[in-house]
């Protein structure tokens, strides 16, 4: 982590939300397209400069009849996303995301991200929205535009109290994913938030197990772009020597003593873990969805910026002209 990052104690004043909102806007504006910030480069609807035609991969009706007229080569017009974008940010803020051991929580990492998505999309005029997960219910703010409406959606979700262990059971991950797909009628962003425990298959299940929330998400990526953002904490994935250990279950409240000192205990509880990562992963790509991993112990927007950086690259290697397919007969 640098000193650039700030914690969720130091988000709280109003002058650190400005700070916050700097420090985003100055480390990651620049990786940007355009004047249309965003965190997932998409197709969009605006026209932007022309290319030439690629039979079989673009649409007719995107010709560039003037350009193609001047070259006498087929030409189409290439789009940039649409300047009034709608993005929602489905935050889970239940009993396991109350969860750090370093100097950041699972929570501070979720209202960061929001801050993030936010900050980014508002400034041109974009509409934000959110539905959080909290207190065995889904609270939803309506998307607004403008630097007021964020920042009292940050102050909401910086004051949201943290959850009772073993307090009443919620909405699930996957309920509140396919509630976003019913509500969310305008096409858009959606990013979903949250550490992706709740629904998995148990340790030991059948090979090709899928998350319960895998179908909703998919579906949601049929209408959305969506971005996962998966909040992790390094004692999830692997423990430390220190004896007999007591841990308890946030969601349930149930209390057990582990023993951190036994070496096969600690290899079995990371092999345990690494592959409840893979489920994620794997169900997160299968939806067709961006896979954003932020951690408490790491820089979260040097992460974000690595993510939208490799984005880019990877939109603008699929629309690079490709070489044609050497023929028969063509000398080297």
């Amino acid at each position: 982590m640098t000193a650039d990052s700030p914690t969720l104690r130091e988000l709280v004043p109003e002058q650190a939300l400005r700070r916050l909102e700097l420090t985003i806007v100055r480390r990651l504006d620049g990786l940007l397209q355009g004047d249309h910030l965003g965190l997932v480069p998409g197709p969009g609807s605006e026209l932007a400069e022309s290319r030439e035609y690629r039979p079989g991969e673009d649409d007719v009706r995107r010709m560039d009849w003037n350009v193609t007229a001047r070259t006498t080569v087929p030409h189409v017009r290439q789009p940039v996303a649409d300047r009034e974008l709608e993005t929602w940010v489905l935050v889970d803020m239940s009993a396991s995301m109350d969860f750090g051991t370093v100097r950041m929580e699972k929570r501070d990492l979720a209202v960061a991200m929001t801050a993030a998505v936010g900050f980014l999309t508002e400034r041109t005029g974009n509409r934000v929205g959110a539905q959080v997960i909290h207190g065995g219910r889904v609270r939803r703010f309506p998307a607004r535009n403008g630097r007021a409406a964020l920042l009292a959606l940050l102050r909401t979700l910086l004051h949201t109290p943290r959850s009772a262990a073993g307090g009443p059971a919620g909405p699930t991950l996957a309920a509140a994913i396919e509630g976003l797909h019913r509500t969310t009628r305008r096409r858009g962003l959606a990013v979903v938030v949250s550490d992706f425990l709740d629904g998995l298959p148990p340790v030991g299940a059948e090979p090709g197990a899928s998350p319960s929330w895998e179908r909703p998400l998919r579906r949601l990526s049929a209408r959305h772009q969506v971005l996962a953002v998966e909040v992790v904490d390094p004692r999830e994935l692997e423990l430390p020597n220190v004896g007999l250990l007591s841990v308890v279950d946030p969601e349930t409240g149930r209390r057990r003593d582990v023993p951190t000192a036994n070496r096969k205990f600690r290899e079995r509880y990371a092999a345990a873990a690494a592959g409840q990562r893979t489920v994620i992963r794997d169900a997160v790509r299968r939806a067709g969805a961006g896979h954003l991993v932020l951690r408490t112990d790491r820089d979260w927007l040097r992460d974000i910026a690595r993510f939208v950086a490799g984005q880019h690259r990877a939109v603008h290697r699929v629309a690079a002209p490709q070489a044609p397919s050497p023929q028969p007969g063509d000398t080297a």
